[in-house]
């Protein structure tokens, strides 16, 4: 039986372990820390990686998860030997392309959070913060930035408003939390940034977030 949930986090992360095994670990760690605090999980319905590590901390505690992928990618995603179950990854839904699995996963989300990952990773990073800096949602957005994943990134942040290319009020659109403790409170106190734009999408896009 699911645990009923309060929110639901949208976690960006890599199909692949990487080398660095504390990040696995940390993976397991916010997902234990989601059930805990009542929330469920969506993501990019892989088995593997960092992505198979995020979606078993929590549907095996009895949380919420709900993996969305595309057709094209379950071969490559998920675990060829043995097929995902719903006790061990939660729930999948298999969609048709990439634009819709993005879709999908940002219109239930109430935050976003980035482990570690590769280019699919920092594609889906930056389309959020995209939409959350012209007015699309206004959804927590937090770097997870094990062992210092994350540093090259924070800095290119900090030199694009260093030279004008980001408001100083859009740097704040990013948080960083260094451990899972850390990414938890961040979603908590996360206040939505000055200096995004206002604009009228209608019903495009993901939901608005309060605060």
């Amino acid at each position: 039986m699911t645990i009923p949930h309060t929110k639901t986090i949208c976690v960006f992360c890599g199909s692949s372990s990487g080398k660095d095994e504390f990040v696995t670990k940390a993976a397991d760690k916010l997902g234990k820390l989601f059930v805990e605090n009542q929330w469920g999980l969506v993501y990019g319905g892989g088995t593997t990686g960092i992505m198979g590590s995020v979606a078993r901390a929590v549907a095996t505690r009895g949380g919420y998860v709900n993996g969305i992928i595309p057709e094209a990618l379950i071969h490559k995603e998920q675990n060829k030997i043995n097929p995902p179950t719903v006790e061990e990854y939660g729930q999948t839904t298999v969609v048709q392309d990439m634009h819709t699995r993005k879709r999908l996963m940002g219109q239930e989300a109430d935050a976003f959070v980035a482990l570690p990952g590769g280019y699919g990773t920092a594609e889906e990073l930056f389309e959020v913060i995209t939409w959350n800096q012209l007015g699309i949602h206004s959804c927590p957005i937090v770097l997870f930035n094990i062992n210092g994943f994350y540093d090259g990134l924070i800095e290119w942040i900090n030199k694009a408003v260093e030279q004008g290319f980001i408001g100083n009020g859009a740097r704040d659109i990013v948080v960083v939390g260094e451990t899972a403790e850390e990414v938890i409170e961040k979603i908590k106190e996360y206040k939505v940034a000055e200096g995004r734009f206002t604009l009228d999408w209608g019903d495009q896009g993901p939901k608005k977030c309060d605060h």
